[in-house]
C-alpha cells in the first residue's frame, strides 16, 4: 500500500465563487442531473437541490454535461453539445447565482468552457492524458480530476504534478470506482486517505461508484440503490471533503445512466444522515484531543 502514496496530511481549502471545499470547511455537494435535458429541467433540480442543502447546512456547486462524449453507443442522448449546453449553464449561473461545474473533452472545449464554467472537471478516462491535463489546468479555474477507474490511487501523483506544472494548484481529487472484472466497479475507502495524502480535497463519486460498465450492452447499468451505503461509509472515512452525486427527479426516465442516479426525493435523508456522521466525527475527534491534552 506505500508503493509511492503519501502521509496523510491536512488538505487545502479550494475556493469555488462563495463555496470554500477542504479541511475544517462544510461539505460540499456537486450534484445534478446527469446530462443537460433542458434549462427548464436543470433549473427545476438545482433550485430544489440548493434547498435541501441549505435546510442541511450543506455548500452546493451544480453539476451538469453539455456533452457525454463517454458513450457506450453512439446513437446514446449526448446533451446539447458545446455552444447550446454552456448557454444553458450561464443561464442557470446567472439566475441562480450558484457555481457551476461540467466536464470538457478535448483542448479545444477548454477556452469556452472556463469562461462560463466555476470548475472544469477532467473525466476519468481523460486524466493521464498530458497534454489535455495541463491545458485544462492552464486555464487558471479550479479543476476537479476524477480518478480513472484503471489507476490505483497513489498513481494520482502524477497527475496532480502535471497541474502543478503550469501553476495550477486549485485542484480536487475524486475517487469513483476502480475496475474489477468485466462491467462492474468497486469501492476500496483505502483510496481516500490515500488521495487526502496529496494535500487536495477529497470528493467522492457516490453515484458512478455504482455504475456498471457497458452493464446492459447497448449502456451501462448500475445499482443506485447502494448509493447511500457508500456515500455514508465514505464520509466516515473522516477524509471525505465532499460528495458527487448525479441526481433524477425520476431517474426512469433519464436519458442515459439512470440506474446510477440518486432519486431526488432521497436526497435530504442522505444529506441528514451523512451531516450526522461529520459531527459524530467531530466530536470523537474533539474528545480525543481533550483526553490528550489531560494525559500531557
Amino acid at each position: 500500500m506505500s508503493r509511492g502514496s503519501p502521509g496523510a496530511q491536512k488538505s487545502s481549502v479550494v475556493r469555488v465563487g462563495p463555496v470554500s471545499i477542504g479541511a475544517g470547511q462544510p461539505l460540499v455537494l456537486i450534484a445534478g442531473p446527469d446530462v443537460i435535458e433542458s434549462e427548464r429541467h436543470l433549473l427545476s433540480h438545482a433550485e430544489r437541490i440548493a434547498r435541501m442543502c441549505e435546510d442541511a447546512g450543506v455548500s452546493y456547486i451544480v453539476k451538469c454535461s453539455y456533452d457525454k462524449a463517454n458513450r457506450t453507443s453512439k446513437d446514446s442522448y449526448r446533451g446539447p453539445g458545446l455552444k447550446k449546453g454552456l448557454k444553458i449553464l450561464s443561464s442557470v449561473k446567472r439566475k441562480l447565482g450558484l457555481p457551476i461545474l461540467s466536464d470538457v473533452h478535448c483542448k479545444q472545449e477548454v477556452l469556452p468552457a472556463s469562461e462560463v464554467l466555476d470548475v472544469l472537471q477532467i473525466p476519468a478516462f481523460l486524466c493521464r492524458q498530458t497534454d489535455f491535463v495541463m491545458a485544462v489546468a492552464r486555464a487558471g479555474k479550479p479543476i476537479n480530476i476524477k480518478k480513472g477507474q484503471f489507476l490505483a490511487p497513489w498513481d494520482m501523483g502524477p497527475v496532480v504534478q502535471k497541474a502543478y506544472s503550469v501553476g495550477n494548484h486549485a485542484i480536487l481529487l475524486t475517487e469513483r470506482g476502480v475496475s474489477f472484472g468485466y462491467n462492474n466497479l468497486v469501492s476500496d475507502l483505502r483510496s481516500l486517505q490515500i488521495l487526502n495524502g496529496f494535500g487536495h480535497p477529497v470528493i467522492y463519486d457516490g453515484t458512478h461508484s455504482v455504475q456498471l460498465p457497458g452493464g446492459l450492452g447497448h449502456a451501462s447499468g448500475g445499482q443506485r440503490e447502494f448509493v447511500p451505503t457508500l456515500v455514508r461509509a465514505a464520509v466516515a472515512t473522516g477524509y471525505c471533503h465532499g460528495i458527487f452525486l448525479e441526481i433524477h427527479e425520476d431517474p426512469g426516465q433519464a436519458p442515459c445512466d439512470g440506474p446510477n442516479m440518486l432519486k431526488l426525493a432521497d436526497l435530504p435523508r442522505l444529506l441528514e444522515e451523512i451531516q450526522a456522521i461529520r459531527q459524530a466525527l467531530g466530536t470523537a475527534h474533539s474528545i480525543q484531543h481533550t483526553a490528550h491534552r489531560r494525559r500531557r
